[in-house]
């Protein structure tokens, strides 16, 4: 009787093993698959501002949209070895956080310079392309091209903007005949400062203007003269992104060929600013 209880008990220990080991297998084989899964999905974190109509903005909910937001939500799908954050913070800190290693890429209609060029990559890809002119109140009929700024106010939001790049470089070259006047970081009713008189023009694109409306929500600006600058947009990354800025190549190539891109582009920013000028004419 003792070796017949001696033998249960140990084929009872045996079984007990075999199933405490089966056990452990199970949750190592599960925590390894979590590793690996979650070693594939790399955090990246997206700068953009939550101001610009169309572009990036808070809707009636409290939401962040626009063209920039959508269009980095699509690539976020297209791209499932990364994950999207996004991160709202004023225009004049994107770069600055971009330096400092706190976002990962810059999205906010950012075209390329040469002093941008020296500091930052930019994708290869544009995903839109934009004309910049003067922009007048719309009743103005005395101010018609850059030259009839001579002596006058011209306002730009940001010293590091690429408007702000073009002003320096015409000023230096014609004897500073226009004074500019920099955005404070603070909110600037366009609209007020024009016909206030406090100055007398800015620089818009050729999509942002028609969100610059009076009160009534009319048109307040209009465009005038030949277009002064002809931008790509780009994303804004560190020098030691190249990978990352191959990736999103390759989502803004697909989100082109199927129409997406265009179709964001009609969404947010009431046409298709995603193919160069002479082919958009051409068409």
């Amino acid at each position: 009787m003792k070796t017949a209880n001696f033998r249960t008990s140990k084929r009872s220990a045996l079984l007990m093993f075999a199933a405490a080991l089966t056990l452990m297998l199970v949750v190592s084989a599960c925590s390894s698959s979590s590793a690996g899964s979650g070693s594939k999905t790399k955090k990246v974190i997206v700068g953009t501002v939550n101001v610009f109509p169309g572009v990036a903005f808070l809707d009636e909910n409290g939401n962040l949209t626009g063209f920039d937001v959508e269009l980095a939500k699509e690539l976020d799908k297209r791209l499932p070895e990364y994950e999207f954050e996004i991160q709202t913070m004023d225009f004049g800190n994107l770069l600055l956080s971009l330096e400092a290693g706190k976002i990962d890429f810059v999205m906010s209609i950012m075209s390329k310079n040469e002093e941008r060029e020296k500091k930052y990559l930019f994708n290869k890809e544009p995903y839109a392309y934009f004309f910049t002119r003067v922009a007048v109140d719309i009743a103005n009929g005395t101010i018609h091209s850059i030259e009839d700024l001579h002596g006058k106010k011209l306002f730009i939001g940001s010293a590091t903007s690429n408007n702000a790049s073009f002003i320096q470089a015409y000023n230096e070259q014609h004897g500073n005949p226009i004074e500019v006047v920099y955005g404070s970081g603070g909110a600037n009713d366009l609209v007020q400062l024009i016909r206030t008189g406090r100055v007398d023009a800015t620089l818009q694109t050729d999509f942002s203007v028609r969100f610059e409306t009076d009160a009534d929500g009319n048109p307040a600006l209009k465009l005038v003269g030949e277009p002064l600058i002809a931008d790509t947009v780009h994303y804004v990354l560190r020098k030691d992104s190249q990978e990352l800025a191959d990736k999103l190549d390759e989502a803004l190539r697909a989100v082109k060929k199927d129409g997406t891109l265009a179709k964001l582009s009609v969404e947010w920013l009431g046409q298709d600013f995603t193919i160069p000028l002479d082919e958009a004419k051409a068409r």
